[in-house]
């Protein structure tokens, strides 16, 4: 089993993202500790905001007193409504939260049912509980709820391997490092067929690629070099050559990697499968969120470049299961930009979708905050049945962290 383990501000944000699965119906509320009963049996978000918000105005001063957990089984363990339930309070309880109020939902929108836990982190005498060793507290408790309900334990080393590859954070130094444990495994493993889609993909993990042209001791070069970018995707700190990473992410190794991904794409038919998906959810997709939405459940990213009017002049596509990236105008007239933009450019956004907006939840998000959430977790469909909305979700409350500290 693998937990999951994430902190924030808003107590509001971390409920609506479990609501909005319930409304679905690809979530139930399986059971609650310390909340406010309902009289009708309905766990509302004014409710459970109600029950939160004591132990959250006994302590105003910490930053982050939102606490969301996810506890994965292996999809090959099937567990009832009854473990489950068992399995959530023996976590909370061991992980020091026994005492405080929380609220359990199982989510089966994915292949493995799986649960989310929304609670705080400040007790109801207003002191914080403390989360210096929580991950490697949870990773204990993690082997002895495994061995207690006969789970598959997880294969620690393959799973370091699977979510190993994070964005570079630019404020935490080690640019090369970070920026070294993203270019080297997507470089070769990636299937792409221009320099554009390859820094295209690099981007979301806050890296950019820039050829560069020119002569050395009278013979011409043609290189890359790499760097970090910060929140606003701006080069941040010197660039660096690609012969420090190795010859795997050299110009000459990506021009390779180019020609055996043409190849690759052909002799599989790569191009079907994302296709048909494509397709099918274009049609049915009622707004640009919903599209993007639908696409994640079936395994595809999209990232659409604008421009400061709000046009989309383009659109990337990332097939997980894959590992293709890809421009829409590859598939065909029918999903290039132009398309796009006439349904989801800003110039059609309807009524309902500004007041989304104005209420934030926007149905046209930031064009780069968009692309980092929708491409979260590239080398998640290696993992157990990734949830690449609850990644997206994940890295949304880094970002409110990171900015609440900054201010």
């Amino acid at each position: 089993m693998v937990a999951k383990i994430s902190s924030g501000s808003s107590i509001y944000s971390a409920l609506v993202y479990n609501h909005d699965k319930l409304k679905k119906d690809i979530a139930t509320v399986l059971m609650v500790s310390k909340m406010i009963e309902p009289i009708d049996g309905k766990y509302s978000i004014g409710l459970c905001t109600r029950s939160f918000e004591p132990y959250l105005s006994a302590n105003k001063r910490t930053e982050n007193p939102v606490i969301h957990i996810s506890l994965n089984p292996d999809p090959k363990d099937k567990l009832n409504d009854e473990q489950f339930s068992q399995m959530a309070e023996q976590y909370m309880e061991k992980l020091g939260y026994g005492n405080q109020p929380y609220i359990v939902y199982k989510h089966e929108d994915i292949d493995r049912h799986h649960l989310h836990i929304v609670s705080v982190k400040i007790d109801e005498t207003g002191k914080m509980i403390r989360d210096n060793f929580q991950h490697r507290l949870s990773m204990r408790i993690c082997r002895e709820l495994e061995q207690y309900f006969g789970l598959t334990p997880a294969n620690e080393k393959e799973k370091k391997g699977v979510y190993s590859l994070k964005p570079v954070e630019f404020e935490k130094g080690n640019l090369k490092q970070q920026i070294a444990n993203v270019v080297r495994p997507l470089s070769g493993k990636w299937n792409f067929q221009s320099f554009n889609e390859y820094k295209a993909l690099l981007s979301i993990y806050n890296v950019d690629a820039t050829e560069v042209r020119g002569e050395k001791h009278g013979k011409p070069f043609h290189g890359i070099v790499y760097a970090a970018l910060d929140n606003k995707g701006e080069v941040f700190g010197n660039p660096i050559k690609s012969s420090k990473f190795g010859k795997s992410t050299s110009h000459e190794a990506l021009l390779s990697q180019i020609d055996k991904s043409k190849e690759q794409i052909k002799n599989r038919k790569l191009k079907d499968r994302p296709r048909e998906v494509i397709s099918k959810v274009f049609r049915k997709s009622e707004n640009r969120k919903d599209f993007e939405d639908q696409l994640l459940k079936q395994g595809i990213s999209v990232l659409f470049r604008e421009n400061d009017s709000g046009r989309i002049y383009g659109a990337t596509f990332i097939d997980h299961k894959q590992k293709f990236v890809f421009n829409g105008s590859r598939l065909g007239k029918e999903f290039s930009a132009n398309v796009f933009n006439e349904r989801f450019g800003v110039e059609n956004t309807t009524d309902k979708q500004i007041n989304s907006q104005d209420q934030g939840h926007s149905g046209f998000p930031d064009k780069r905050v968009s692309g980092i959430e929708n491409l979260a977790g590239l080398f998640g469909m290696e993992a157990l049945g990734e949830d690449y909305q609850e990644e997206a979700f994940i890295r949304r409350m880094r970002r409110k962290k990171r900015k609440k500290r900054k201010s």
